[in-house]
């Protein structure tokens, strides 16, 4: 299998590397048929839902008020972006309270011409001011920095988040090292969020260029240069990606406290069916008495 390598994991590394997979939050992009893919969630899970300048930040909402209504727990992303003032930030949170929804993710957005909120620490202070918001928010973080944001503006942001933040969820990232040589450094830093570690569900070339079309041409030239290294990694291999690897690289660092990490994010895709399969048979072999 394609990205996949032997490794045998100690009983620690395998308890917490489990413990994480069984309660994930599942990412969709808000594309025309992307309700269908609830049937293929499990029961009552975390349903992460992007915002994108093409669909508007109305379309996100709608499906995470969907999605609440049919028992998941969704988390709209929030673009600061895309906010057109704060007579629209007060709109939509208001939309979510109405929908029980208690948590959100705040980002930057690619809109090209935003409003009033220039990135995501602008929208966070509007939230506070106005109060009333989600109880959880997240924020994102870049172990292996951003495609358009300098290293150090990236981290003069994340501290100033922070205290906005109730975690950190880290972009796509390949090598599990980067992932906790960066948590080290801001754990020495001060920075004491909990993190959600990013992790690309299973996924094929023709599966991903696809969604890339539907989003939109604009659109799709952000998509693929934001995850330029995954998609290089899939023409290559000319089939599936599975995170196997790359869980268990990671497995000893979700096993130790010190790192902080809390939780995986799966970057669906929307290949939900596929993504969920993998998680659901990698389960069953973490209860084996060795992962071979």
């Amino acid at each position: 299998m394609l990205f996949r390598r032997r490794s045998r994991l100690t009983q620690p590394t395998r308890e917490a590397l489990a413990a994480v997979l069984r309660d994930p939050t599942f990412e969709l992009i808000p594309l025309k048929h992307a309700a269908e893919r609830f049937a293929e969630l499990p029961p009552g899970a975390r349903v992460s839902v992007t915002a994108s300048p093409g669909k508007g930040l109305e379309t996100t909402i709608e499906l995470c008020e969907q999605l609440a209504a049919a028992g998941f727990r969704p988390i709209p992303h929030l673009s600061a972006r895309m906010t057109r003032d704060r007579a629209h930030l007060a709109e939509l949170l208001a939309r979510l309270r109405e929908s029980g929804i208690d948590r959100a993710f705040v980002v930057g957005g690619d809109a090209k011409e935003p409003g009033a909120f220039e990135d995501g620490l602008s929208l966070l202070r509007a939230m506070a001011e106005l109060g009333g918001g989600p109880r959880e928010i997240g924020i994102p973080c870049y172990p292996e920095g951003h495609a358009f944001i300098p290293d150090g503006a990236l981290l003069a942001a994340l501290h100033e988040k922070a205290p906005f933040a109730s975690s950190m969820t880290t972009q796509l990232c390949f090598d599990p090292g980067a992932i906790a040589t960066w948590l080290a450094e801001r754990r020495a830093d001060g920075i004491r969020l909990p993190a959600v570690v990013g992790v690309p569900g299973v996924a094929e070339p023709q599966k991903l260029l696809a969604i890339a079309a539907r989003i939109g041409v604009a659109d799709t030239h952000r998509f693929l240069t934001k995850n330029v290294r995954f998609v290089t990694r899939l023409i290559r291999s000319g089939g599936f990606y599975r995170p196997d690897a790359l869980l268990e690289g990671l497995a000893p660092h979700i096993a130790d406290p010190a790192a902080g990490i809390v939780g995986l994010h799966l970057y669906t895709f929307n290949a939900v069916a596929a993504t969920e399969a993998w998680r659901q048979a990698y389960l069953d072999r973490l209860g084996e008495p060795a992962l071979v």
